[in-house]
């Protein structure tokens, strides 16, 4: 398999991961441990609105993403996001994480890949 296949193949799994978890666990609401997390973070009375802002930005990312526009950018805005986000979760939600306190492993597998994947194996990005 080649770099730009291999390239691709995981812009889709990234793009999915953001997909899955914008729209299906916080927009449809079927994780509602996702809201519990964002009610714990904020103790706000708005955490299902919040938790639909949050699900309709990363619906937003998915396009980014699949957009492939300033795609540099854009890994950099995931890594920042999901270790910002990550860390919060580990110090304050850890107990109600799907993984409890492994889910720090899980981001940090999750910007190793977005971090290969646009930064070593995106074609416009090598010199040849």
């Amino acid at each position: 398999m080649y770099k730009k296949d291999i390239h691709i193949l995981l812009t889709l799994l990234i793009a999915s991961v953001w997909l899955i978890n914008g729209l299906f666990c916080k927009i449809f609401n079927l994780v509602p441990r996702h809201q519990q997390i964002v009610r714990e973070i904020v103790s706000n009375d708005y955490s299902r609105e919040l938790t639909l802002v949050i699900g309709m930005l990363e619906i937003t990312m998915v396009v980014w993403i699949i957009s492939n526009y300033k795609s540099k950018l854009n890994a950099i805005t995931q890594i920042v996001i999901v270790s910002i986000m990550n860390v919060i979760e580990l110090m304050i939600t850890s107990d109600i994480l799907l993984w409890g306190k492994l889910n720090i492993v899980f981001a940090a597998l999750f910007v190793f890949i977005v971090y290969i994947n646009e930064f070593k194996l995106n074609p416009k990005n090598t010199v040849v």
